[in-house]
């Protein structure tokens, strides 16, 4: 009992300790680096254009018009759940289904016929596989070259400009491959299609 009541103070010392520089020096020092080296980055990398918020460079939006290019599918619910405040909320989710489930298969093949219709000047040149199936997060803004490459005469003819203007927009938002080794060049579709209203600069 003696060697419970001294050892406890000791313990809640240590206790008390690591609590301080772990729970608060620690987070303290990076979250003040992080602001001070990358702040957009440290508050969630926002595209803000004349104050106004446009939407997360890491996340994607739906675009399913002409006019903007398409992203990857994804699984959005914003039938379900409301905040406090009545606002709607977005959950995404991949898709959860056995590539070889016939589910799957009609879904692709239902994704394929809105490419196939949507860019009639490609007519049988093979769909980018990203264009037809979900990532892992559902919400991926990213997109390969080939796949953004597939949807450049759709996006000219409906804008009236040129397909190398489109090419110069979408080599403007593509990014290499990370320390020039790892990974695949991927387009940000989010980005495109601010550039392409305007909204962001060439």
């Amino acid at each position: 009992m003696k060697m419970v009541k001294s050892i406890l103070p000791k313990a809640l010392i240590i206790f008390l300790i690591f609590s301080v520089m772990c729970g608060i020096l620690y987070t303290g020092v990076v979250t003040g680096l992080a602001q001070l080296l990358f702040p957009a980055k440290a508050n969630g990398s926002i595209i803000v254009v004349d104050g106004k918020k446009y939407g997360c460079e890491l996340l994607g939006q739906q675009y399913t018009d002409d006019a903007h290019m398409w992203g990857r599918i994804m699984n959005i619910d914003v039938s379900t759940y409301k905040d406090e405040d009545g606002r709607t909320l977005l959950y995404a989710s991949p898709s959860n289904l056995s590539p070889a489930s016939e589910e799957y298969e009609e879904l692709v093949a239902e994704r394929v016929d809105k490419l196939r219709a949507a860019n009639p000047a490609m007519d049988e040149t093979a769909i980018p596989v990203d264009l037809v199936t979900c990532s892992g997060s559902g919400l991926d803004p990213h997109i390969s070259p080939a796949a953004a490459e597939y949807q450049a005469a759709r996006i000219a003819d409906a804008r009236e400009i040129t397909v190398n203007e489109v090419r110069a927009v979408i080599d403007q938002c593509t990014s290499g491959r990370f320390l020039g080794i790892f990974g695949e060049e991927t387009v940000n579709v989010l980005k495109v299609n601010l550039i392409l209203d305007g909204i962001l600069e060439k």
